[in-house]
């Protein structure tokens, strides 16, 4: 019944929503190293859409938009009106509706966990907030959404939120976060700038966080010295939060989040400013108490939304880990062994489209979003 329900709602808001609802495109044969890969494109018409959740029981996928709608996908390619219900957002530079995830318990709460930019800082500046409400039946509302964590300080301008979220096998939830471009905050422990935190359901503190009880230190904090973490993702295998970042001119980097660890930006890094000279606080590639990447692009792809690959449907990828890439316009496919990167390749080019988010689907097919004005959903499989 319900999911007769969720099919009458879903055409009907189809048909109001026109030619931006269904995109019957020809699926595109590309090149890989495992074989040829079947390109589908499920839905077009996405105003920057940022990142994806799969909803159970087949009834598709919510989908983020930067400017501040959340949507439905149905599994055969319509796309929802705007759910109600989602909080205003500060819809500028980088900032906007960012990630979504579903509680770990969303067949019996239905929570829906959305992180995004929000404004009220002084002179106009923005942060990163984290909110959940509940889903309603007919999936065409957010009801009773609730602010469970802010960024604090404010002082972005547009600039690096992070905002991966990330729920690990306890339950905890893990929220990364960007240094706003202000780059010696990533190393300010009073602040939340530049910072891997860890938090309950509900938005409380756990009591074994690293730096609960320390004077002038923010409790919320897991990890620090991140510059803007896009990408974040629980190893399947390991249960290791895995997170990438980008670099400045170089130096992108996938790191292994552990408790209380220095991730060492801006005083440890691989990049230089976008000017061509030196960052002015950096000791060099590394530094002294900090944690050096677990891998490092010397040149940046512009790493975005990050997938490991645990189905059984494509056997060629398991073990592989997927990472969007915005400035090079590629899906990287990294291959493991023991958690170290010991291939690479490069996936999508032909598309020339920015890759923001990757996620693997229930039916063990790869989805992966653009980034762009008319932003489309594609589905991508092995032959």
């Amino acid at each position: 019944m319900l999911r007769k329900t969720f099919l009458a709602t879903v055409c009907a808001s189809a048909l109001l929503t026109a030619t931006a609802s269904v995109f019957a495109a020809p699926t595109q044969d590309l090149k890989s190293e495992q074989g040829t890969l079947e390109v589908t494109p499920i839905v077009k018409g996405l105003e920057h859409p940022w990142a994806l959740a799969f909803l159970p029981d087949r009834q598709g996928m919510l989908v983020t938009e930067r400017p501040g709608n959340l949507r439905v996908v149905s599994t055969d390619g319509k796309l929802s009106d705007p759910l109600s219900g989602v909080p205003q957002v500060w819809a500028k530079g980088q900032g906007g509706l960012l990630d979504v995830v579903l509680s770990p318990d969303f067949k019996q709460d239905r929570m829906v966990y959305l992180s995004y930019a929000e404004g009220g800082g002084e002179g106009d500046k923005a942060g990163t907030a984290v909110g959940r409400g509940r889903l309603s039946q007919d999936l065409t509302a957010i009801k009773d959404f609730r602010v469970i964590f802010r960024q604090e300080p404010k002082l972005s301008v547009g600039n690096h939120f992070g905002s991966r979220l990330v729920f690990d096998r306890d339950g905890y939830l893990f929220i990364t976060l960007g240094e706003n471009n202000d780059r010696p905050t990533a190393q300010d422990l009073d602040k939340l700038q530049g910072k891997v935190v860890r938090i309950y359901p509900d938005g409380k503190v756990p009591n074994d966080n690293p730096f609960v009880g320390q004077k002038g230190v923010r409790p919320e904090i897991w990890s620090y010295g991140h510059r803007n973490p896009q990408g974040a993702a629980l190893n399947p295998w390991s249960g290791t939060l895995w997170e990438n970042e980008h670099g400045p001119r170089g130096g992108d980097e996938i790191n292994l989040i552990e408790r209380g660890k220095n991730y060492g930006w801006p005083i440890a890094t691989h990049g230089i400013n976008y000017s061509g000279l030196p960052i002015p606080e950096a000791k060099g590639e590394t530094a002294e108490g900090t944690v050096a990447p677990h891998h490092v692009w010397e040149k940046s792809p512009g790493l975005s939304g990050m997938a490991f690959y645990d189905g059984d449907r494509f056997k060629a990828w398991q073990h592989n880990v997927f990472i969007g890439a915005l400035v090079n316009q590629e899906l990287i496919r990294l291959q493991l062994k023991d958690d170290k990167v010991v291939h690479e390749e490069r996936l999508l080019g032909e598309l020339n489209k920015r890759i923001r988010d990757v996620r693997q689907g229930p039916d063990g097919y790869l989805y992966v979003l653009t980034d762009e004005d008319d932003g489309v959903l594609y589905k991508v499989g092995l032959k």
